[in-house]
């Protein structure tokens, strides 16, 4: 899964590489606030998982606290690549910029190993600069076995062809980058730009993606804790099913049967043990606004969560909003009798084996690509 820019340079923060001073505002009055207490010129970038904001308009720049305001209050009338910006962030802006650098490790899947890709041409042209001239990026893989030492990183910044006076500190950040993706269970960790100033480096954006099975290790990240303030717990993918359910491992086994038949999941969305009608309709809802779900399965064993309340929801949620995406529905546990009816006289089928319903999702899917 990937995740916020605000989240990735917390991380980076911890583990000693340099970031502009920021702060996460979710309204134009707590952005003014931020604005004020970095004291200087700011950055307010919109925090969305798509890439390309900056061309998008997603970054806009302020010199008081009050132009903050306004440009927070402009992002928030935008969508940016089908994607609502909710927050942005408040960063102080990086000025007498004398060069940008490009740093990215990936999980290259076909070789099973780290790739660590840098270049001198940073910015928000690299993928120009790989398609055009590509001899100006270095390429160089990682055993994953073996420990990445600080002289291999050096060496990186050598070739890339950074001054001699620079090859510590840029080596310095593309180790401290490694060990981030390491620790982190990273597909991509990256800088760009990696900011030189007569001050030093500093890592102007930051973008990152977890392994989505290691996601659930790292529960320590801010990103998690944000999931768990709002009413369930909600990570986007990128299949085309949405999975919900009633417990973490309910719904994380349903995204595995999902897999295990053939298709992928577009969300992890677990509504909690104790879901109410209303929790259950906000779910639906909020997953029917992903452009990608298709098909929608809901795995539900009831024990505190009452079915025929899940019942409930799902006819408010049909007749209320107009889609045709697919609902397949595991119905099973308390009240299953009352919650079997009400589905059953508005029509809507359900299935209380979980390998059933799964399989059905998955053919849904199937039949739509």
């Amino acid at each position: 899964m990937n995740i916020h820019e605000y989240v990735a340079k917390d991380i980076f923060r911890k583990s000693n590489i340099r970031v502009p001073e920021s702060y996460l505002a979710h309204s134009p009055e707590e952005a003014a606030e931020k604005a004020k207490i970095i004291g200087k010129p700011v950055a307010v970038k919109s925090q969305v998982l798509s890439g390309g904001r900056g061309k998008a308009g997603g970054i806009l720049f302020a010199d008081t606290p009050e132009e903050a305001s306004e440009r927070t209050e402009e992002l928030f009338h935008k969508v940016i690549k089908d994607e609502k910006v909710t927050k942005v962030l408040i960063e102080e802006k990086v000025e007498n910029k004398l060069d940008e650098y490009f740093i990215s490790i990936i999980l290259d899947r076909d070789s099973k190993k780290p790739l660590i890709m840098a270049s001198l041409s940073g910015g928000m042209d690299i993928e120009q600069v790989a398609k055009e001239t590509p001899e100006k990026i270095v390429k160089r893989y990682v055993e994953p076995l073996k420990e990445f030492m600080p002289y291999e990183a050096r060496n990186i910044a050598l070739e890339m062809g950074v001054e001699t006076s620079e090859v510590s500190a840029v080596g310095s950040a593309i180790w401290k980058l490694y060990q981030v993706f390491y620790d982190y269970d990273a597909t991509v960790a990256e800088i760009n730009p990696l900011i030189k100033t007569p001050n030093g480096f500093i890592a102007a954006d930051a973008k990152m993606a977890i392994d989505d099975d290691a996601f659930f290790r790292h529960t320590k990240l801010k990103e998690f804790d944000e999931f768990k303030d709002e009413k369930f717990a909600y990570v986007k993918l990128d299949g085309n099913i949405a999975v919900i359910g009633n417990g973490a491992g309910l719904t994380l086994t349903g995204m595995d049967l999902i897999q295990y038949y053939g298709e992928k999941p577009a969300t992890f969305l677990d509504v909690g043990g104790g879901a109410s009608e209303s929790n259950i309709s906000d779910a639906l809802e909020l997953v029917l606004k992903n452009p990608n779900v298709k098909v929608i399965f809901l795995n539900i064993l009831g024990g505190i969560t009452r079915a025929d309340d899940v019942a409930n929801a799902v006819v408010h949620v049909s007749k209320s909003m107009e889609t045709d995406v697919p609902i397949v529905i595991r119905l099973t546990g308390t009240n299953e009798e009352e919650g079997q009816r009400i589905l059953a006289e508005n029509n809507i089928p359900f299935e209380t084996s979980m390998e059933r319903a799964a399989q059905k999702a998955v053919a849904l899917m199937k039949s739509l690509e």
